[in-house]
């Protein structure tokens, strides 16, 4: 698709609001909305279901060119079954991050985050989008929030689904997957220097989602 179609690229770690922030930034100004984690999410439980091996590179990618999946009101659909539950298990969100640091796996599933490509336009959120997926995106965010606060938000979500889980478990899992998606050697989570830093600690939705807004018409050509 003709680099003329705008992207918004909004990246930054877990449980750090990007995707509540992305998706309300697509509708306010009718853009098509791509959580790429939705993806590696697809492709991990994909993974899960054959029963590879996470350390088995080619494998999870073949795994990943292979699979059929589709994007439909709302719900994920993975060999055409709806799987929008299953992708967000506790046990599919634990292995994702193993999957999503496979240079290979990452490659298989490039071209089709580029396709989500289309006019008007497209907000898009991850851990690359602006850095490999997008490097001509219009607009580049880098969002994040403070340990506590993001470890807060992610027990409230475990709650509100009926999980119980400790605080503390929380925030080592929540550091540890910080780590992970910021040493892997394939497009690791980081501030770049072309994306606008937000931290959205202190921040209420509908301010992280206006100030994004803010700076994309700021940057937006007449």
């Amino acid at each position: 698709m003709s680099g003329a179609v705008p992207v918004i690229a909004i990246d930054g770690p877990s449980a750090s609001g990007k995707g509540t922030v992305a998706a309300r930034v697509a509708r306010a100004l009718g853009f098509r909305y791509l959580d790429s984690g939705a993806l590696y999410r697809l492709a991990t439980l994909e993974a899960m279901r054959r029963r590879l091996p996470l350390t088995d590179a080619e494998a999870l990618a073949r795994a990943a060119r292979e699979m059929e999946i589709a994007f439909r009101d709302g719900s994920l659909w993975l060999d055409g079954e709806d799987v929008t539950e299953a992708v967000r298990s506790e046990e599919v969100s634990a292995a994702t991050s193993r999957v999503a640091a496979s240079a290979a796996v990452r490659e298989a599933l490039l071209g089709r985050q580029r396709q989500f490509r289309e006019a008007p336009g497209l907000v898009a959120d991850g851990r690359d989008m602006g850095s490999v997926v997008f490097p001509d995106a219009a607009l580049k965010v880098f969002l994040t929030a403070e340990v506590p606060v993001r470890a807060e938000r992610r027990h409230k979500q475990l709650m509100e689904k009926g999980m119980y889980a400790k605080m503390s478990d929380v925030v080592e899992d929540l550091r540890q997957r910080d780590t992970r998606d910021s040493t892997r050697p394939v497009a690791p989570l980081k501030h770049y220097p072309d994306a606008l830093f937000l931290d959205t600690s202190a921040l209420s939705i509908d301010q992280a989602v206006g100030q994004v807004l803010a700076w994309y018409r700021e940057s937006a050509p007449r």
